[in-house]
């Protein structure tokens, strides 16, 4: 169980990690709609609002810099480093 467990949050924190990323990528490229690659920008951002919302509510207002996506990155990244010490 310990070997699934460990498994499952390492695979959820990098593709938390890869979603991340790409929405950041993602938000310097303009996308229309009629776009082949809206859907994909649909999808990465549905997956990363929930987790970046909240976060955004919370920083200050930096003049239309968006700071959340590097606060959520350096959370994972604490989050997996305790996670890896406790299971050490």
């Amino acid at each position: 169980m310990d070997d699934f467990l460990v498994t499952f949050v390492d695979v959820l924190i990098k593709a938390l990690y890869v979603a991340l990323l790409a929405r950041v990528i993602l938000s310097w490229i303009p996308v229309g709609r009629d776009s082949p690659f809206f859907p994909i920008v649909t999808m990465v951002y549905q997956a990363t609002e929930p987790i970046l919302g909240p976060i955004r509510r919370l920083l200050p207002n930096f003049g239309g810099f968006d700071f959340s996506p590097l606060v959520v990155l350096l959370l994972l990244n604490f989050i997996q480093r305790i996670f890896d010490q406790a299971l050490a």
